[in-house]
Order: structure tokens, then C-alpha cells, then sequence
């Protein structure tokens, strides 16, 4: 048989390579992308290798095409797609989806146009602190560290001196951010500093405009990548340096299979590669902390505001017995704030108008007919929406359940807020930043910019203004409601709502002393409130870390959720207990079987959904046993199977 002989693999769940044929002409090397049948459909997969010759007693189907003239991936981002593939149980072919650019023609990225305060000239003078941590991460390279400053302490410019020195010795860098609008911030920061090539990855690039920079990372062009999760896998020549800046946020971790997380990638190519990881955070993950204090990570600190802001008074408001959304002592000093000249940033983890229809007769709540979550109403659409799978229905008059007319709305989200702030302040520009707005096309980089050229008085959001974000003429932050993430499932609900106060609070008087503020909660007694709001950051790390110790949960074991889901309830739960039995089989006293039980939201669009949690100090052992009934299970039609190795959320 004339050709070439190819393996290839494709993005399905069968983790097999598939042997073709290539007549064509020109190269079919590893590393490019082509086009052939599978089944009934034509698929794109990638070759991974060459074979001397076709295997025994099999006809080979043909390539259509060879889609790529050069690969797209060297040796090692092979062997990196392998591990992840091992490590989250997916197929080889679904890894390599996740890490590589899907266009296939290139084309440039437009202009990102956004002011930023940290000065871009180069000449700059670090303070005392700062230049110690880079001393101390420049005395061993290959090392993990982590700078762990309060907000406001010179974090990224230790970044950015880092990642100089590393280009200076002819390495590259990778520069990882948990927001695309941090993203648009640092590459303006970096194009003015730095005169090296430098690239950008994230999603809202079009596949091909994500395919352009890749070729010009490849080439050796662009040696400083910035980016969001997906970054971590850019094909950087000589890599010297990976920093993970705001370490503890969620968003590092995939929500779709396979399900990694941005620190375990990074992690492993710094140990393959000879490079040097350096995150950083105010609020490190309750994890990082943990390895901190074991020694695994070498721990830089900073403790001082470098743009002459001290840190801010924090006043904590009880609501209990307030009325209306926004207490009197937050409503005088936002009138306070803005008499003064300066800027409000007011923060409520909940877009929408109100989240909560329900019959004060019979007690019915409006749900989504496809999840068995509570609707969100959205005033400005007029419509009632499901965050979780996009159902929406106009709002009703009357309880569809009893016909009463006693009906009503509670709880309250960011379209609200923006309402009653419109209503107390009709002087005052008021600008809202949620993802509702920030999904159309320039309204997230207009946004900021108008607010940091003082053209809006009070910037309203949800997590998007609680990040990185530096504004010099903000002197007062109001967080809503702090208690909504503390009533979930949930046993980092804690760490995260002690974070988002902290990280959100840090946002005020950065470059002046009148930082203030504004904490409103219904439970002020709880230590993620109290402890942040008092900035006793080492007491809350060891209080968490006690508890978590006592509960057997990580950093002190490592967890493994398996989650079914399906049409059909019966069927789920069937094919739980099913793949459970055989866990149990094989167990040995390995780990600790919990499940199976329906999820805490148990329907998701449309799908019932049963999770089985597996808990242990012997991750390998696990990991194996695991894996083993995982490849040898076979599902019935409609029967989906979602392994998430170190779950960050339990929901």
C-alpha cells in the first residue's frame, strides 16, 4: 500500500488512536492537524505518530486533507497532552482540544486599548521588600515561590521585574491572569515596558486569531505570553519563568472535561522544563498556604502600600434589622465620597434584579423547568432567567400554582442595586459591570476606562470589580451583601467569601489614607466576616486549616468527584450505584467511598444529576483503582460520566 501510514487521535471520549493513510501530497508530520472519516461524520484529529506500517489484516481509510503545513506540537507538548490526559481521565484527544488553537487560517488580533497606572517606562524603583523577593527568587532557578502581599503592595511589578530579567537571559515567560480584563490591562502595561515580542491568549480570540499568535510564539517571535488558564500551555521556546498572579482564583480550574487546573499544569511543566514558578496573591488558596507553611512553596512577603494608601477602615454593617438594600451609613458615604471628588465601587456577587418569585399563599417558588435552581428575574430584559442553562419566561402576575394574586419577588441582584443607587443619587453616573454587560462586544474595556477617567462617579459589580483592578480615585467600597456564597454546599464557601471581602476591600484608598470600607451582612459573627474585616489573615488560615484537618478534607486529603447525568433519573442513579459496586470491589481500604447521593443541584439543564465522592491520603492508589473501573465501564445511551480530580466546588 503506497502513503504514509498516521496515528491519529480525535476530541471524543474513546481513548483510542486511530491508524489512516495519507496519499496525498505534501508532509503529514506529528504535530498537524488533518481531516478524516469517523463513523458517519469527518472529524479533525491530530497525528501522533508514525507508524513503519499499518497494523495486520486491516484496510486503512484515506486522510481527506493535511489541514496544517507546519505542527502545531513539538515532543514535549505531546507528552504534557499525555499527562493530562492520565492525570484527568479523558482521552489523549480531548487534551490536546483543550491546549491547542482550533482556526484554520491566521489571522491578527485587534489593538487592546486600556490605560493602566503601573508606569510602563521601566525606570523603576523598587521598594526594600520587593527587591529582596526578586533577590531571593533570582538565587535558585527551578524554584516555586509565592509573593503574598496585601492589596496595593507592588505584586506586579515584582511580576514584571521577574519576568525581565528571565527575557533578559534569553528564556521566555508566561503570565497568567484569571480575567480577560486583567488580561487587556497588563498587555498594554508590558507592549510599553518590554521590547520583545509579546503574545496573547484567551477566549474571547476568534480560533484564528488564537492560531496567529500561537505561530508567533512557536517561531520564537513572541517570548512573553499573557493570558488566562488556557495560556499555561503556550509552545514557548526555552521557558524560564511561569507567573500565576492572583493564584487563588477560581477560574485557574476547568469547568469541562478535561477538568485541570491551572496550577497543577503549571507545576508540572516548571519541573519538566527547569523553569521557575511564582505566584502570588493577597488571599492565597487555603491549598498554597498549606504547601507555604510545609515548606514545598518558598514564601516571599510584602506588607506595605506602595502608592502612598494605607489600609482602608473597614466598618462591618449588621442588617438585621435595616430596611431597603443599602444601610444609611453606606448611603451617607457614598454622598460623602462623591462630594469629596472621589470614586465608590459598590460589589454584590449576584447579577439580575431579584432571584427569589415565589406565592406568599401556597408557597410556590418559580423554578427553571430544566434545573432545580430559583429563576433570576432580569428588570431590564423583563424576563425571568436561569443562570445555569439560559431558560428564560416573562415574569407572571399571578402564582401559576394556586392563582393568587399575593405574589412577590425577594432577595435582590446587581440591575437592583443599580436601580436604588440611580434612585438615592440621580446626580451621580452610575456604572454596572456584570457579566449581563460585559458579553457585548467593548463594553467591559469602555467601562473601565470611562470610570478611571472619573466620567462615572460608582462602579456596581459583581466579581469582575472585586479583581486586580486599580483605580487611584476610589476611596470607598461597599460589599451588598457579603453572606451570599456562605449559605452554599460547600466546604470552600468560607475561604471564598473571605477572599472576595478581602480582595474587594483592598480595591479602596489605594494612593491615599481616606480608604474606606463598607461591609453589610446579616451574619457579621462568622470568621470569614469578621476575620476579614478585621485583616487578620493568619488567624483565618489557621482556624480553616483546623477545621479542614478535622474534617479530613483538603489540603489533608485529596478528593475525587464522580458525577452521572441523564435524561432519565432512574437510569442516573442506576449507573451511580452501578459504577460505586465496582469501586467498592477494588478498594482495599484505599479510600473512602461517599455516595452516591444527587448533587446538591441536583438538575441541571434538564439532566438529574447523582455524584460519587471518593476521599484519600493515597492518591496514586486511588487515582489507579479509579481509573481502572472507569475504562472498563460501559454506560448506557444517555448516561454521561464526568470525573473531576481535586473538585473545587462540590454544587
Amino acid at each position: 500500500m503506497e502513503g504514509r501510514v498516521v496515528e491519529v487521535v480525535f476530541n471524543t471520549p474513546v481513548n483510542n488512536s486511530f491508524t489512516y493513510i495519507w496519499k496525498g501530497e505534501g508532509e503529514a508530520n506529528i504535530g498537524c492537524r488533518i481531516t478524516a472519516p469517523f463513523g458517519r461524520r469527518t472529524l479533525t484529529g491530530w497525528i501522533i505518530g508514525l507508524p513503519e506500517a499499518a497494523p495486520a489484516g486491516f484496510e486503512l481509510k484515506e486522510i481527506e486533507r493535511v489541514v496544517d503545513s507546519e505542527p502545531l506540537f513539538d515532543e514535549d507538548l505531546l507528552e504534557l497532552a499525555r499527562w493530562l490526559a492520565s492525570l484527568s481521565l479523558c482521552s489523549l484527544g480531548e487534551a490536546l482540544s483543550v491546549m491547542l488553537p482550533g482556526g484554520r487560517q491566521e489571522k491578527d488580533i485587534p489593538a487592546l486599548g486600556l490605560e493602566d497606572p503601573v508606569d510602563s517606562s521601566g525606570a523603576i524603583s523598587l521598594s526594600g521588600e520587593q527587591q529582596n523577593a526578586l533577590d531571593e527568587m533570582g538565587r535558585q532557578k527551578g524554584g516555586f515561590y509565592y509573593l503574598y502581599g496585601i492589596t496595593g503592595s507592588g505584586k506586579t511589578e515584582v511580576f514584571l521585574q521577574a519576568a525581565r530579567e528571565a527575557l533578559g537571559r534569553g528564556e521566555s515567560v508566561i503570565y497568567l491572569v484569571p480575567e480577560i480584563s486583567l488580561t487587556h490591562q497588563l498587555v498594554d502595561v508590558i507592549r510599553g515596558r518590554f521590547t520583545c515580542g509579546s503574545a496573547v491568549l484567551h477566549s474571547h480570540l476568534t480560533p484564528s486569531q488564537k492560531l496567529k499568535e500561537w505561530r508567533r510564539i512557536q517561531s520564537g517571535e513572541a517570548r512573553l505570553v499573557i493570558g488566562a488558564r488556557s495560556a499555561v500551555f503556550a509552545p514557548v521556546k526555552n521557558p524560564g519563568l511561569i507567573i500565576i498572579d492572583e493564584e487563588h482564583e477560581n477560574s485557574y480550574k476547568s469547568g469541562s472535561t478535561p477538568r485541570y487546573h491551572g496550577r497543577q499544569v503549571a507545576m508540572k511543566r516548571c519541573r519538566a522544563s527547569g523553569a521557575s514558578l511564582i505566584m502570588g496573591s493577597a488571599t492565597p488558596s487555603v491549598e498554597a498556604w498549606h504547601l507555604m507553611e510545609r515548606k514545598v512553596i518558598k514564601k516571599l512577603t510584602l506588607t506595605k502600600r506602595l502608592a502612598g494608601g494605607g489600609l482602608p477602615e473597614i466598618s462591618v454593617i449588621n442588617m438585621k434589622d435595616k430596611k431597603g438594600v443599602l444601610s444609611p451609613e453606606l448611603i451617607g458615604a457614598i454622598r460623602k465620597t462623591a462630594d469629596s471628588g472621589k470614586q465608590s465601587i459598590l460589589f454584590l456577587n449576584r447579577r439580575g434584579f431579584s432571584y427569589f418569585f415565589h406565592c406568599r399563599s401556597c408557597g410556590y417558588e418559580m423554578k427553571c423547568r430544566n434545573c432545580s435552581v430559583s429563576l433570576t428575574y432580569h428588570k431590564n430584559s423583563n424576563f425571568m432567567v436561569c443562570h445555569y442553562c439560559g431558560y428564560k419566561i416573562r415574569p407572571v402576575n399571578s402564582c401559576p400554582e394556586c392563582s393568587s394574586l399575593d405574589v412577590g419577588y425577594s432577595g435582590f441582584g446587581t440591575e437592583q442595586i443599580e436601580e436604588e443607587v440611580e434612585r438615592l443619587f440621580p446626580d451621580l453616573k452610575v456604572s454596572r459591570l456584570d457579566t449581563d454587560i460585559a458579553s457585548k462586544k467593548g463594553v467591559l474595556q469602555e467601562t473601565l476606562r470611562a470610570f478611571r477617567n472619573g466620567e462615572s462617579h460608582i462602579l456596581l459589580g459583581t466579581q469582575m470589580v472585586a479583581k486586580g483592578l486599580n483605580f487611584p480615585d476610589v476611596s470607598l467600597v461597599g460589599i451588598v451583601l457579603a453572606d451570599t456564597g456562605l449559605n452554599l454546599p460547600d466546604f470552600r464557601a468560607s475561604e471564598r467569601t473571605f477572599s472576595l471581602i478581602t480582595q474587594v476591600a483592598g480595591r479602596a484608598g489605594r494612593f491615599s489614607d481616606d480608604g474606606k470600607v463598607f461591609i453589610q451582612t446579616f451574619k457579621p459573627g462568622t470568621d470569614a466576616v469578621r476575620l476579614a474585616a478585621e485583616g487578620n489573615i493568619d488567624e483565618f488560615y489557621e482556624k480553616e486549616l483546623t477545621l479542614r484537618r478535622m474534617l479530613d478534607f483538603p489540603p489533608f486529603c485529596r478528593l475525587f468527584r464522580i458525577v452521572f447525568r441523564g435524561k432519565k433519573i432512574g437510569s442516573v442513579k442506576e449507573a451511580a450505584f452501578s459504577f460505586s459496586r465496582e469501586l467498592a470491589k477494588v478498594n482495599n481500604r484505599t479510600f473512602e467511598l461517599l455516595g452516591p447521593s444527587e448533587c446538591p443541584l441536583s438538575v441541571i439543564s434538564g439532566n438529574h444529576r447523582f455524584q460519587i465522592l471518593l476521599r484519600s491520603s493515597d492518591f496514586t492508589g486511588t487515582h489507579a483503582r479509579l481509573e481502572s473501573v472507569f475504562r472498563s465501564s460501559r454506560f448506557s445511551s444517555g448516561i454521561y460520566c464526568e470525573i473531576d480530580v481535586d473538585p473545587l466546588s462540590l454544587l
